[in-house]
Order: structure tokens, then C-alpha cells, then sequence
């Protein structure tokens, strides 16, 4: 059996953000799925989860869950063998969205959730595909699953997250960086900016996927991924 990978799901999704990927990954090696959390930072979480993880394991993290990914790199850069992040910026909230994000505390509290989420993922965050739908209606039922208190709390998470660099420079272990090809929330560009500023980072692109590629597109992400926990090289590092 392989090491354990650990999943953590992004901003007010829960463990159907990675169902594809736990039904095939989890055949081979152990899955541990990382909760929302209740700090309200990253450092909070992460040192809460941290020392509760084993001694060497995989971290696969998407958006605000990748953020998490970064920080427990930082905290446990010798246990962690690999790190794949999907759909993740590693810069910090700007204070003029931070600010706009403020009234969605507020509308979140009044029964405005499905608003406020489709705010946070407009539609246009993800690929116009037939199937586009029914991802919008898994992530609107994980968010009422998760409720507004956590949304609140993952929303404060967001806007204070810091700035990764710095551990992204040092972190001198194998790292996919995965993109979809139309998220206009973490666009390409920020993508290929984050895989090269780690000294083993490189790029996968999906094709015909937004935001949320590992359910827009979960056989190519699981695929990728497959390959990324075996050892072997990329595609793109073949070329």
C-alpha cells in the first residue's frame, strides 16, 4: 500500500469535491480528508490538523484548501513527500476585495447563502459545458451542508490568508500545479507564476474546466494525479 494522500477541499466544499478522485485514488493507497476547520486563519488550522496527520504523506489541496496545503508544508516540510495544488493562489487577499466582501457576512447571516456563493463562483468562474449545472447545484448543497456559520468563518480564512511565497520558494519537493483552462478566478498566469517559483513545480492545463477542474473534469484530474502520486513524470515534463 502507498502512502497516505491527504485531501483537503477548498472554499465551503466538503469530502463530494473529490469524490472522483477519493473512489479511484483510495483503491491504492490510503485517504486522509482534511474538515473545514474551525480556525479562522490558515496558521490556526493548520497547526490545529498538523500534528494529527502522519508522519509522511501526499497533500492534494484545491483553492483555500491549497492555501491549507501551503501552511502545513511550512509546518511539516519533512513529512510531506509531494504537493499538488489545484486552482490555488498563493498571494494574499487584496484589501480592496476584501472590503467588497464584507456585506456577504452579513447577507450570509440573513438566509442570502446561494447569493453569496454565487458571488464567491459566478458561472463564469467554470466551463460553459452541458454539465455545468449540476456541478453549480453540488457546490450550492455542499455550502447549505456547511452552513452560513463556516461560511463566514472560511470567508475570513480567504481575505487573511498570507503571503506563500516564501514557502513555495523553499519547498524543494515534486509539486503539479493543476489550472483549468478557463477559471477566471485563479487564471492561468497565476498558475504558471506559482509553478515557477518552486524549484520542482510544474503545470497541468484541463482542458474544458474552470475553477473547479476535479468535478468539471474528473477522469483528466484523477489522471494526472495518478500519475503525479506514482512517482512518474508528467506529460509535460517529458516533452
Amino acid at each position: 500500500m502507498s502512502e497516505p494522500v491527504v485531501l483537503i477541499p477548498g472554499f465551503m466544499a466538503d469530502a463530494r469535491s473529490f469524490m472522483p478522485q477519493i473512489a479511484r485514488l483510495g483503491a491504492d493507497r490510503p485517504i486522509v480528508l482534511l474538515g473545514p476547520g474551525l480556525g479562522d486563519t490558515v496558521e490556526k488550522i493548520a497547526a490545529e490538523v498538523a500534528p494529527q496527520l502522519p508522519p509522511r504523506f501526499a497533500l492534494v489541496g484545491h483553492g483555500l484548501g491549497g492555501n491549507l496545503a501551503i501552511e502545513i508544508l511550512r509546518k511539516r516540510p519533512e513529512a510531506v513527500s509531494r504537493i499538488a495544488l489545484i486552482a490555488t493562489d498563493p498571494l494574499p487577499e487584496t484589501p480592496q476585495l476584501a472590503a467588497a466582501q464584507e456585506a456577504l457576512l452579513v447577507a450570509a447571516k440573513t438566509g442570502n447563502l446561494a447569493a453569496c456563493m454565487a458571488q464567491m463562483l459566478p458561472l463564469t468562474a467554470l466551463h460553459d459545458a452541458p454539465w455545468r449545472d449540476e456541478v453549480v447545484t453540488l457546490v450550492l448543497d455542499m455550502a447549505e451542508t456547511l452552513g452560513p456559520e463556516q461560511f463566514q468563518r472560511h470567508l475570513r480564512v480567504l481575505q487573511r490568508r498570507p503571503d506563500q511565497q516564501k514557502t513555495l520558494r523553499k519547498a524543494n519537493v515534486p509539486t503539479m500545479i493543476i489550472v483549468g483552462e478557463n477559471d477566471t478566478l485563479v487564471p492561468r498566469r497565476r498558475a504558471e507564476f506559482l509553478a515557477a517559483m518552486m524549484p520542482q513545480g510544474f503545470l497541468e492545463v484541463i482542458a474544458e474546466a474552470g475553477h473547479l477542474p476535479q468535478l468539471e473534469q474528473p477522469e483528466a484530474v484523477t489522471k494526472v494525479l495518478e500519475t503525479f502520486l506514482s512517482g512518474r513524470l508528467p506529460t509535460l515534463m517529458l516533452r
